[in-house]
């Protein structure tokens, strides 16, 4: 089969299309032949230390695609009814290592079936970044209906989730970006307050918004450069997930007079350290909450742009030149090589 690898020489990270042997599912494993998958923008950071320098990986970390075989032990995939049974040719969706290939494996504690409302590629941009808003805005940040909430870097993949997320529980969202296009596009999103600015300016736009009392929950996808102007825009009992630093900035000054006198809430979310058991974990309280707004259309996976599997370099070149509003995906070819 064909698959994307990258190489990391501490320095440079670089993709080449390699064959490699269809993999077998082992116990609690799904073999599923892959029918699209989405870009995530830390997976080639090399700072974000996903993949120790002078080693070669296969990438992609989540994905949509048919069930080909199942292994020892595979039950029904989250989100069906309890006694359902995973069987071939069926359309499932899960955060899996390798997603950029012909044929990948998922565990099958995380394998959700794929509404028949979504394409391959809607489907491929959900299992990773809505499981990561799940975490932040719910599991994490106890988001309530009518709270406010501030997203930086609002049009990235997992800002558009996000707010969309979070317009669907009932929340107010405020977000910033660098390009007043992306702002007006997501304005159709449900995105109440949109501050043009990539710089750490927007406290006041924010306390006017929110009359002067400051957002409940933020999302910081930018990293340290605005960390402390969010913490200044919190609100009292305020809480701020960290969930990215695309803007390589990790050290950052912390108000602790803040800290200490609104009762503020500092968190980060991230799989990079989590157990196999401790990511299968939030995928019941996922298809709980968010996966039935998904199914119903009141959640829209929103797919900037699809390209062709041989592709991927140019996908990864959009996604580095910050062209995109929401994810971008991959579709894997008609006919897979074995």
């Amino acid at each position: 089969m064909k698959s994307w690898v990258m190489g990391n020489d501490g320095t440079n990270a670089t993709l080449a299309l390699t064959d490699a042997p269809r993999p077998e599912p082992g116990p609690q494993q799904v073999l599923v032949r892959m029918r699209a998958a989405s870009l995530n923008r830390g997976e080639f950071i090399l700072g974000h230390g996903l993949q120790k320098p002078g080693t070669t990986k296969a990438i992609g970390m989540e994905g949509a695609g048919e069930v080909v075989k199942v292994g020892a032990g595979v039950t029904g995939p989250q989100g069906v009814e309890r006694g359902a049974s995973l069987t071939v040719g069926q359309r499932v969706m899960a955060r899996c290592p390798g997603a950029f290939s012909e044929y990948a494996l998922m565990d099958a504690r995380e394998t959700m079936p794929v509404p028949a409302s979504l394409s391959w590629e809607q489907a491929s941009a959900i299992p990773l970044t809505f499981l990561v808003v799940q975490d932040m805005l719910l599991d994490q940040g106890r988001l309530k209906a009518g709270e406010w909430v501030l997203v930086t870097g609002v049009s990235s993949g997992v800002g558009v989730s996000s707010l969309q997320a979070a317009k669907a529980l009932g929340a107010k969202v405020i977000g910033t970006s660098g390009s007043q296009a992306k702002l007006e596009k997501l304005k159709a999103l449900g995105l109440d307050v949109a501050l043009n600015t990539r710089a750490p300016d927007f406290h006041d736009a924010v306390m006017k918004a929110t009359d002067g009392k400051g957002v409940n929950l933020v999302v910081n996808t930018v990293g340290g450069t605005v960390f402390a102007e969010c913490i200044r825009s919190m609100a009292f009992e305020g809480r701020l997930a960290t969930v990215g630093y695309v803007d390589n900035t990790l050290k950052a000054e912390i108000d602790i007079q803040a800290l200490h006198m609104k009762r503020l809430t500092l968190f980060g979310v991230s799989n990079k350290l989590r157990t196999a058991d401790q990511r299968a974990a939030g995928v019941p309280r996922f298809t709980a909450a968010l996966l039935p707004a998904i199914a119903d259309g009141r959640i829209k996976p929103l797919v900037d742009r699809v390209f062709a599997f041989e592709d991927l370099p140019a996908a990864k070149a959009h996604m580095e030149a910050d062209r995109h509003v929401g994810k971008i995906a991959v579709t894997m070819p008609a006919t897979p090589s074995e």
